[in-house]
């Protein structure tokens, strides 16, 4: 199996639920033996391939699926297997996949949004309009118990994210915590990419020590980011993909570090061998529970159909936003007119127009 087959359900897989300050994913439910089948899909296994000279070969599990194709991908701030987590979308990637499956489109939607969620009737919310953020944990709960349903979360948001953007059906998404994208990184031997303006970090000494802190005030000396192609290893890149306060655009200019931290996993993920099935399961295991897939199919049906979609045919799209606010308080934010557009164009099918007499949209380098 190539590379780029294994490596996608992985790292986009495991890259776009990455970023929270990390996030991003593709795919399903797992057991405590690795990759699985969907919630409510069959686990019967495979039909035995007859050795039969003129038997024809079984086709490739994910063969059968086609584009396009939209995948959620979710950044968490902690674990989501903690018993009683009230999960927050801290950070959502959409990436939009063509027909032909062989090139995509990656672009973030502001964690605080405003946008109206719909009722849900499993978790008792009524609906109405809040940050998105809020769509997953408000999805999540679970009435009469302290238990919280990752699951019905995704469920929430992805009808918060239809009502929004207008794309009718998500395929499939994942969750990742703040730990996977520190995990993934130092098992891929650490990753490259070219730091597009100076950052530096509110929470890690130069060491990568967590600098002391008072209340919500840190001091002390600070890791920095400078202009220029550098390498992180799993501590930094996790820093690196945290950091808004400073930056001149705030979130904004977090949301282009995720996905360059996105297409940065992918490069080196393609380079590491991971068709080597010691390999793979190493990644899976140091993953370990950070990584949650939700719907649609298995990750390595997802990575055979995207075989030959790879970061440099991955197109990243940056959507200009601004505060918005009553009475002088802040109540979140709102995509400006440019941005909702390309959202739009997505859902019916006119992005590639689009951004074409948009071109200012496309993220640079």
């Amino acid at each position: 199996m190539r590379n780029s087959k294994i490596t996608w359900s992985i790292v986009a897989g495991t890259a776009v639920a990455l970023v929270a300050g990390v996030g991003v994913a593709i795919a399903v439910s797992r057991d405590s033996s690795g990759p699985a089948a969907a919630p409510g899909a069959s686990t019967s296994a495979a039909p035995a391939v007859s050795s039969t000279p003129s038997a024809s070969p079984a086709p490739s599990p994910g063969a059968d699926i086609k584009g396009p194709l939209d995948l959620v991908l979710i950044g968490v701030d902690t674990r989501v297997s903690i018993p009683g987590y009230e999960p927050h979308a801290d950070t959502i990637m959409l990436l939009h996949v063509e027909a032909d499956l062989q090139s995509g489109y990656l672009y973030s939607l502001p964690r605080d949004l405003r946008v109206d969620i719909p009722a849900y009737k499993k978790s008792g919310f009524r609906g109405g309009r809040h940050k998105i953020t809020e769509a997953m944990s408000r999805g999540s709960r679970m009435p009469g118990s302290n238990k919280k349903s990752v699951e019905q979360g995704y469920e929430l948001l992805t009808k918060a994210l239809s009502a929004y953007t207008g794309i009718k059906t998500f395929h499939g998404g994942a969750i990742l915590n703040f730990q996977g994208l520190d995990k993934l990184v130092d098992e891929l031997g650490g990753i490259d990419l070219v730091v597009d303006q100076k950052v530096k970090s509110r929470h890690r000494r130069p060491d990568g020590k967590m600098r002391p802190s008072s209340g919500s005030n840190y001091y002390g000396p600070q890791a920095t980011y400078l202009p220029g192609r550098r390498h992180l290893t799993g501590w930094q890149a996790l820093d690196y993909g945290r950091q808004r306060y400073g930056l001149p655009n705030g979130d904004y200019d977090r949301q282009r570090h995720h996905r360059q931290l996105v297409e940065a996993i992918l490069d080196k993920g393609l380079s590491q061998g991971l068709e080597d099935p010691a390999k793979l399961r190493s990644v899976m295991d140091a993953l370990g529970q950070s990584l949650v897939y939700v719907g649609g199919r298995t990750p390595f049906e997802y990575a055979y159909a995207l075989r030959d979609l790879d970061a440099s045919k991955i197109t990243t799209v940056s959507l200009p936003g601004e505060g918005v606010g009553s009475g002088g308080g802040y109540l979140g934010e709102q995509l400006k007119a440019e941005g909702r557009g390309f959202v739009n164009a997505v859902a019916k099918g006119d992005h590639v127009a689009y951004l074409r007499s948009h071109p200012k949209l496309v993220d640079k380098g």
